[in-house]
C-alpha cells in the first residue's frame, strides 16, 4: 500500500474532522435549508451511513467532493448547488437532469432496486409527462442524498477554473480515488455505488467521475488547512 498516500489521507481526514467541530458542522440536506448560515462559496464534502474507514484511521469516509461556480462570472451559491442535489423539499422530488450526483445516484439505484425508468438520464430536459412517471424514482434520490452527513467550507474567492475552490475540489478526489490504484479505505460490500452505471464511481468508490483518475497535488493540502483554520478562527471571533 502507498504510504505517503496513506498519510495525505489521514492528514486530510484529520482537516475534515476538525471542520466538523465548526459551527454548523456535520449536516443533512433533508435538515438543511437556504436560512441556515452556509458559506457563499466554498467546498462540500459528503459522507454515508455505513461508509467508514479502514486503512485511515476511525470515522466515516468521504464519498463524495463537489463545488460550484467554476465558470468566470458564475453567480452560484454553495446553497444554490446543495438544493439542487437535494431536490424540492415540498414534493420531495427533484431533477437529475440539473445534478448529475442525482442522475448517478439514480442509476445506481435502478440497477439494485430493478427500476423501470428508460428515460433517466437520456435526454437534457424532459415534458411534464416525462417528469411525473420519473418521479417515485427522483424522490428515492431525495431520500438517498438528502440522508448524507456532510461538512461545507467556506472559500469565498471568485468564481473560474482557476479557483481555489476548484483546486481544492480536484486534488480532494484524486487523493481520495481507488481507480487505477491499490484501494484504501474501501467502500464496504453493500455500498450503493457498486451498482452505479459509471466505471469510475464503481473504481474510485467515490459518487464522483471527474478527476478519478488524476494524480494529486500534495501542496493541496496546505490549502484545505489554511481554509478550515480561517474557518475556526472566523467563528470564535463572531
Amino acid at each position: 500500500m502507498d504510504s505517503q498516500r496513506i498519510e495525505d489521507l489521514k492528514r486530510f481526514y484529520s482537516a475534515i474532522d476538525r471542520l466538523s467541530t465548526c459551527p454548523g458542522g456535520a449536516r443533512t440536506l433533508a435538515s438543511g435549508s437556504g436560512r441556515l448560515d452556509w458559506p457563499q462559496r466554498g467546498v462540500y464534502f459528503f459522507m454515508e451511513d455505513g461508509e467508514v474507514r479502514s486503512d485511515t484511521g476511525a470515522g466515516p469516509r468521504v464519498v463524495r467532493v463537489g463545488t460550484h461556480a467554476l465558470r468566470p462570472n458564475s453567480g452560484t451559491k454553495l446553497w444554490t448547488r446543495l438544493s439542487q442535489h437535494r431536490g424540492q423539499a415540498q414534493s420531495g422530488g427533484g431533477n437529475h437532469r440539473g445534478s448529475i450526483f442525482r442522475l448517478i445516484v439514480g442509476t445506481a439505484l435502478i440497477a439494485r432496486n430493478g427500476h423501470a425508468c428508460a428515460t433517466w438520464d437520456v435526454e437534457k430536459s424532459a415534458n411534464p409527462k416525462i417528469r411525473a412517471a420519473e418521479l417515485a424514482l427522483e424522490r428515492e434520490v431525495s431520500r438517498f442524498i438528502g440522508a448524507m452527513p456532510l461538512v461545507s467550507m467556506g472559500v469565498n474567492d471568485e468564481p473560474g477554473p482557476g479557483s481555489l475552490r476548484g483546486y481544492i475540489e480536484r486534488n480532494a478526489i484524486a487523493l481520495l480515488s481507488n481507480y487505477g490504484r491499490q484501494a484504501a479505505d474501501m467502500p464496504s460490500a453493500g455500498w450503493l455505488g457498486h451498482h452505479c452505471d459509471r466505471e469510475r464511481v464503481r473504481k474510485s468508490g467515490l459518487w464522483n467521475s471527474n478527476h478519478v483518475d488524476e494524480m494529486y497535488d500534495r501542496n493541496f493540502l496546505s490549502c484545505l488547512e489554511d481554509q478550515v483554520l480561517v474557518m475556526g478562527q472566523t467563528a470564535r471571533s463572531s
